[in-house]
């Protein structure tokens, strides 16, 4: 499964993925086994700097719409 996080305002992880930068303009992917283990890597990835998590089902045109950047893949 995936699980897609976004960030806050003042939430930017330079360079770590790919050499892109993800902020409140970029929705990260984690490939995960449950929301349980997406949302343990996460944390990992980005300790407390991360606003929320959303489901694959929550992924619609109309939400992206609000993340010019799109979507990166960090595992």
């Amino acid at each position: 499964m995936k699980i897609y996080v976004t960030f806050g305002q003042e939430h930017a992880h330079a360079n770590a993925f790919s050499g892109k930068t993800l902020d409140k303009d970029s929705v990260a992917e984690i490939e995960c086994e449950s929301v349980e283990a997406g949302r343990a890597k996460a944390f990992e990835l980005f300790e407390d700097k991360f606003f929320t998590h959303y489901l694959e089902d929550d992924i619609r045109e109309s939400f992206m719409k609000h993340f010019p950047r799109g979507i990166i893949k960090v595992n």
